[in-house]
């Protein structure tokens, strides 16, 4: 891929240098661009003796800096916290305010990163854009493009692109995705969707990058290892209220319904031996309803809008009404169940699953597969 320019976001970790260092023995012209979203927490791992202190105060942007260096490839810091706290953060709060159960990755992703990277691949005239997760891209032939038909490029190859799982099921991050277009695909590289975990670690190790010892975290990135309703209590206002059961019999007092979530069991504090799980809030009577029978929390049918389709022919032929060996996975790394999707006269999605789900939760994301194929998705109702 020789004279073809690709913008990396580099994190500091092992996932995005190996994918930068993969695209750059391939050919391509490679420069990095770190994000800062946040303030890290002080004292870097590779803080050092002459080491600056600006960089003990910000880990990920010195082990960005330093996979740069070893890579010799040039690296663009760009500030935006500001935005990363209207976009994410807030909408995170707000929707803990509202009863809803948010996903920032989702967001995150479609909002910040991937924005922040086509807006850096316009500016410095890059032909793609790139990041390290597991995820797979396929271009094929189709009749159902991107490209409008009457447009200036229509006379142009018609490609369909499909967002599909990665090699490694464990890590597989396509459905954190779903909200990339057509267009977006067609200028995305994935480099890491061919290869298992394990095999990215030895090329960080091969490659001789500076981060390939490095843990994991699979927290939400601004909330680190902090707990969540300690973290909501700073923008939350507590309204405590009633804990009732199926038939509205008030059992115990509860702290706020934002700090609570649908199928929750632990940090309810009803007294007694039985186990209690949340199956529902009432926001006008300010009452979380709750239950000892978990299968309360079964259903089989609940709505969904917000909805991307990634998959064209699916956007334009199949509305209404498809079953097509459809699936739909209600949060991260869950079972996929078999569905029917149907669209109401509000463009909302009604999804009924041929077995019951458990603890659909308001705010997350229901993502629609077809095998390891993303169609689209859309937030929970």
């Amino acid at each position: 891929m020789a004279n073809k320019k690709v913008l990396v976001a580099l994190s500091g970790g092992v996932d995005s240098a190996v994918s930068a260092a993969l695209l750059k023995k391939q050919g391509f012209d490679v420069f990095g661009a770190h994000f800062r979203f946040f303030k890290n927490p002080p004292k870097s791992p590779f803080a050092k003796g002459g080491v600056k202190k600006k960089f003990e105060q910000d880990q990920a942007l010195y082990k960005a800096k330093k996979v740069a260096e070893a890579l010799n490839i040039p690296l663009k810091i760009v500030d935006a916290k500001r935005n990363f706290k209207k976009k994410i953060i807030d909408y995170f709060i707000e929707s803990y305010k509202k009863g809803a159960t948010p996903n920032p990755c989702v967001v995150c992703n479609k909002e910040m990163k991937f924005r922040l990277l086509f807006d850096l691949m316009k500016e410095y005239k890059a032909d793609f854009v790139s990041t390290g997760h597991y995820a797979r891209i396929v271009r094929q032939s189709s009749a159902f493009s991107f490209v409008e038909q009457n447009s200036p490029n229509s006379s142009k190859p018609s490609f369909m692109y499909k967002l599909r799982e990665a090699k490694d099921k464990s890590k597989d991050q396509s459905y954190f995705l779903y909200k990339l277009t057509q267009k977006e695909l067609s200028k995305t590289i994935f480099p890491l969707g061919d290869y298992e975990k394990t095999e990215v670690k030895k090329l960080a190790k091969k490659f001789k990058l500076p981060v390939f010892g490095d843990e994991e975290s699979q927290d939400i990135c601004f909330l680190a290892k902090s707990d969540i309703n300690r973290f909501l209590g700073k923008y939350i206002k507590p309204k405590s209220g009633n804990i009732v059961n199926e038939k509205g019999n008030i059992l115990a007092r509860h702290k706020g319904l934002p700090f609570y979530t649908i199928g929750q069991r632990k940090g309810i504090e009803i007294g007694g031996t039985e186990p209690y799980f949340v199956i529902g809030k009432n926001s006008k009577k300010n009452e979380l309803v709750v239950s000892n029978n978990p299968k309360k929390l079964l259903t089989k049918k609940f709505e969904v809008n917000l909805v991307n389709w990634v998959h064209p022919r699916t956007k334009k032929e199949e509305r209404g009404f498809f079953s097509v060996g459809v699936k739909i996975q209600i949060r991260y790394h869950s079972e996929k169940i078999p569905a029917i999707i149907k669209q109401d006269k509000s463009s909302r999605l009604v999804v009924e699953t041929v077995k019951p789900v458990r603890a659909i939760t308001s705010g997350q994301s229901a993502v629609f597969y077809r095998k390891d194929e993303v169609l689209g998705g859309g937030t929970i109702l």
